[in-house]
C-alpha cells in the first residue's frame, strides 16, 4: 500500500534544499566578485602562491553568449568608402583661384614639357611659346571662370503662347579630354519644349561653350548641358545631343581618324514618349 509521507520529513528535506540554495548562491556570489577583483589588481606570478597551490577556479573560461563585449574587442565600423564627385562634373568648380598657379609658373611648366620632349625652350622658334601656350590655355579652358546657370537667367516670356518645340541644331564646340589633353570637336543639338518662356538662342550656345572649355568627357558634357537647362527653364522636355570627334583616337592609340561618338540626353517628354525623340533625331537629320 502506499505510505503516507511524515510531513515532519518533508518539512525537513524542504529547508535543507533551501539553505544549498543559499549556500550556492553566496559561492557563486563570491566567485564573480572574486573575478572582477583579480582582472583590477596585478597578476600574481605562481611561484608566488603559498605552497605553490594553483589560482582559484573562476567563470573566465566559461562561455556566456549573452555577457557584453569590451569595448576594445569590438572592431571599428568601416565606413564604406564613397567616391568624391570629379571636378568636372560640376557646373562652375569651387574655389578654383586656391591654389592656383602663377602666370610664370605656368611658362615654367610649358618650358619644362618642351625639354621633356626633346626640344629646346631657348631655341628662337621656342623662345616665346610657352607664354603663348599660357595665354591660349587662358581662352581654351575659360569656362571654368564662367556661370552657365547665369546665362539662362533672362528668360522671354512674351512668345504669344508658343509652347511647341525649340530646336537649336549643329552648334560647334571644341574642347580637350581630360585623360590625354588633346582636342576633341563636333556638333551640338539642343531641343526643348518650354513651359514658362524661351531664352535667346545664342545663350543655347554659350551654355555648350562653358561646358566645353573645360578638361571634359563627352558623356558629361552631355549631362551638364541638360542638367542646367532643366534646371533653370523647367522645360516640359530637354533633348540634347552631341556627336564628335576625338583627336586622342585620331592621332595617338588605335589611329582611327574620321570615327564620330554621339551622346545623348532625353529628360521630361522626350524621354517618356519614344515619338517624341523619333521626331528630335528627324529634325536634327533633315537638313536643307
Amino acid at each position: 500500500m502506499y505510505a503516507k509521507p511524515d510531513s515532519n520529513t518533508m518539512t525537513t528535506r524542504i529547508a535543507r534544499a533551501e539553505d544549498a540554495m543559499d549556500a550556492a548562491l553566496k559561492s557563486l556570489s563570491y566567485r564573480l566578485t572574486e573575478t572582477e577583483d583579480s582582472r583590477m589588481a596585478p597578476k600574481t606570478p605562481d611561484t608566488a602562491r603559498p605552497n605553490g597551490s594553483a589560482p582559484a577556479a573562476s567563470l573566465n573560461g566559461m562561455r556566456n553568449d549573452n555577457a557584453p563585449v569590451p569595448a576594445a574587442e569590438i572592431a571599428p565600423e568601416i565606413a564604406p568608402e564613397i567616391a568624391p564627385l570629379p571636378a568636372s562634373a560640376k557646373r562652375v568648380p569651387e574655389a578654383i583661384a586656391t591654389g592656383r598657379p602663377s602666370r610664370e609658373e605656368a611658362e615654367a611648366a610649358v618650358r619644362t614639357l618642351l625639354r621633356w620632349a626633346g626640344d629646346d625652350p631657348n631655341r628662337e622658334g621656342l623662345r616665346d611659346t610657352p607664354a603663348r601656350v599660357a595665354k591660349a590655355y587662358g581662352q581654351l579652358f575659360g569656362g571654368y571662370e564662367q556661370d552657365a546657370d547665369k546665362l539662362l537667367e533672362r528668360v522671354f516670356e512674351e512668345v504669344e503662347g508658343y509652347s511647341d518645340i525649340v530646336l537649336v541644331r549643329d552648334i560647334p564646340f571644341y574642347s580637350h579630354c581630360e585623360h590625354h589633353m588633346v582636342p576633341f570637336m563636333g556638333l551640338a543639338h539642343i531641343a526643348y519644349y518650354p513651359t514658362k518662356g524661351v531664352v535667346g538662342l545664342s545663350k543655347l550656345a554659350r551654355v555648350v561653350d562653358t561646358f566645353a572649355r573645360r578638361l571634359q568627357t563627352q558623356e558629361t558634357m552631355t549631362a551638364q548641358i541638360a542638367d542646367v537647362i532643366e534646371s533653370i527653364l523647367k522645360p516640359r522636355g530637354i533633348a540634347v545631343m552631341l556627336e564628335a570627334e576625338h583627336l586622342c583616337m585620331a592621332m595617338r592609340g588605335v589611329q582611327k581618324a574620321g570615327v564620330s561618338t554621339i551622346t545623348t540626353q532625353f529628360r521630361g517628354a522626350f524621354r517618356n514618349d519614344a515619338n517624341e525623340q523619333v521626331r528630335f533625331l528627324t529634325l536634327v537629320r533633315n537638313k536643307p
